[in-house]
C-alpha cells in the first residue's frame, strides 16, 4: 500500500490544517471543501486505505472522537441543530482520498445538504435471505 496521501501529510505536519483535536491515534481538522460550516474530518494517524485495513479499536476511536466534536459544534459558534457522520468506503461508495476519514458534518435546517437515493421496498423473504448470507460471512 501507498501510504501517502494529504491527511498523511496532514497527520505528519507536512500539510496545513485547521485542527480541532488531536491525541495519540487520531486528528480532527476542517474540511477545506465543507458541505456546510463547521464539517470536520476525523483521520486516524495510521496509514489505512479501507475499513478493513483498520483496526477495530482505532476505528471505534474514531467514532468516540465524532461523538465529542458532534457535542462541541452543537455548543460553539456553529451552532447547529443536528449532526451527520460519513464515512466512504471504496470507490463506488465515494470515497476519493484513500485515507480512511470519518466527516463530522453539522446540520442545520435548510443547509442543502442531505442524502440523494431512492429507497425501496424489499419483500421480507429478501431482507432475510440477505441477513444470513451476511451472517455467515461474518464467521461467527
Amino acid at each position: 500500500m501507498n501510504p501517502y496521501t494529504i491527511f498523511a501529510d496532514i497527520v505528519a505536519g507536512r500539510a496545513p490544517s485547521s485542527k480541532v483535536y488531536e491525541d495519540d491515534d487520531v486528528l480532527a481538522f476542517m474540511d477545506i471543501r465543507p458541505m456546510t460550516p463547521g464539517h470536520l474530518l476525523v483521520v486516524p494517524k495510521v496509514a489505512a486505505r479501507s475499513l478493513a485495513e483498520l483496526d477495530p479499536e482505532v476505528g471505534g476511536k474514531l467514532f468516540q472522537v465524532g461523538q465529542r466534536l458532534a457535542a462541541a459544534l452543537r455548543t460553539s459558534e456553529v451552532g447547529c441543530d443536528g449532526v451527520n457522520f460519513f464515512l466512504a468506503d471504496g470507490v463506488t461508495a465515494g470515497q476519493e482520498v484513500f485515507h480512511v476519514h470519518l466527516h463530522v458534518i453539522p446540520r442545520t435546517p435548510g443547509d442543502g445538504f442531505g442524502l440523494r437515493g431512492r429507497p425501496t421496498s424489499p419483500r421480507r423473504e429478501d431482507l432475510d435471505y440477505l441477513a444470513a448470507s451476511i451472517r455467515g460471512a461474518l464467521g461467527d
